[in-house]
């Protein structure tokens, strides 16, 4: 039905931007065709604020958007709104177990992101894709005070998995582990995940979440789809998050985010 669709909120990594993390002349001008045909448009991603703002400022977003999984909500110029924080002992479990499974880990505390390797897994890939150095410490758990989000990193996908199950049994209630990318676990807060997010833009916004449309890719975007009124997942995103969205579009090699939209979104706003 036309007309059901006034907010869009996408994804990044995997959603929004190229494997090599740019923003295609499609894709901006997909977002520019959202907001001439009179819907408003934002970003939830497991970056952290700052890592976020170059993206942001690229698509000219001046709405609230959310970062870490949803632990923390920013207006456009980075002033906080919404702050869950990792409370220190669940963080300290959480680094143990990745510790006893042999995966390096990461910690962002807000501002900045926290490693005790500068050469270890990633750590280039994720310096271009949140476009900061980290901060080189010699022991994570000596800064766990207000911790947004703990990240375990491997190339090894099977270890990966093997940790994730024992994070989850570790923390219990009191955080969750989902993957924003295959060789990336996302340790959050309880409460901070995509779908409280989508929920609390929506209310600053004043938006029926029944009126949302969201796109994403990965395990850590599943919760976003459950809340929205339209889900789409890209074409390259694992057999088990397609089949929780109501749309699947191409993947982010073939245009798939200015494809959803201008095919699935733009159809259903009036």
């Amino acid at each position: 039905m036309a007309g059901d669709i006034d907010l869009v909120v996408s994804d990044i990594d995997g959603t929004l931007v190229t494997p090599d993390k740019t923003i295609t002349p499609r894709a901006a001008a997909a977002v520019a065709a959202l907001r001439a045909a009179g819907a408003r448009f934002t970003l939830v991603s497991s970056r952290p604020p700052r890592g976020m703002a170059a993206i942001a400022r690229a698509l000219d977003v001046a709405l609230p958007f959310a970062a870490f999984n949803g632990g923390a909500i920013v207006s456009a110029e980075l002033e906080p709104l919404r702050r869950i924080s990792l409370p220190p002992d669940p963080a300290r479990q959480a680094l143990a177990v990745l510790e006893a499974h042999g995966v390096s880990a990461w910690v962002f505390d807000g501002a900045d992101w926290l490693i005790t390797d500068p050469h270890g897994p990633r750590v280039g890939l994720e310096q271009r894709t949140v476009g900061f150095d980290p901060l080189v410490v010699s022991r994570l758990d000596q800064r766990l005070d207000a911790v947004g989000k703990i990240v375990g990193v491997s190339d090894d996908h099977a270890r990966l998995a093997d940790a994730e199950a024992a994070v989850r049994e570790a923390l219990g209630p009191a955080g969750s582990a989902s993957r924003s990318q295959a060789y990336y676990l996302d340790i959050t807060p309880c409460g901070a995940d995509k779908g409280s997010a989508v929920l609390a833009l929506c209310a600053r916004l004043g938006v029926d979440p029944a009126r949302t449309a969201v796109i994403g890719d990965m395990a850590n975007d599943v919760a976003m789809f459950q809340v929205a009124g339209l889900s789409v997942a890209m074409g390259q995103a694992p057999a088990a998050v397609q089949a929780e969205a109501l749309a699947v579009t191409a993947a982010n090699t073939a245009e798939g985010f200015a494809r959803a939209v201008e095919e699935i979104i733009l159809p259903r706003i009036g």
